[in-house]
């Protein structure tokens, strides 16, 4: 397990550019009247994945990187949802919505696993801090 230096380090961040190159190749195939349209909404979610994960790592571990990777995961949720309606009006064929899909599939897996490491940080965290306090307290009241 290799040290994470930066968030381009994270396997979550690496997975989530792989998502956004698919989504800008699979766009590409869409009519240009919804260049403005559905194509810009999956498109600024997609981007919003990896760039949320950046920034939740630039604050480091704690709360607000937490935020950070619920608003990623709630960016793939629309993305899901975009894809699903590119599928049904017929902008994309089965097999490519399937190929993007699996990406949305893995980099979700990656975020819910990044959580529960943050979670379990956090709660080491709280651990260490009522260690501390029942330490003081068990001193103050001897």
């Amino acid at each position: 397990m290799t040290a994470v230096l930066s968030f381009r380090d994270l396997e979550a961040w690496q997975a989530a550019m792989d998502l956004v190159l698919g989504i800008y190749e699979l766009c590409r195939r869409f009519p240009a009247d919804e260049r403005y349209e559905l194509v810009r909404q999956m498109r600024r979610a997609a981007v919003s994945v990896p760039s949320n994960i950046a920034e939740g790592h630039a604050n480091g571990p704690g709360l607000r990187y937490r935020n950070h990777v619920r608003i990623a995961l709630g960016s793939l949720g629309e993305l899901t949802t975009q894809l699903e309606i590119a599928l049904r009006v017929g902008y994309v064929n089965r097999e490519a919505a399937a190929e993007v899909a699996a990406e949305v599939t893995r980099t979700r897996q990656l975020l819910h696993g990044l959580r529960r490491s943050l979670n379990r940080q956090l709660l080491v965290q709280v651990l260490a801090f009522v260690a501390v306090m029942c330490t003081a307290g068990a001193v103050l009241f001897s």
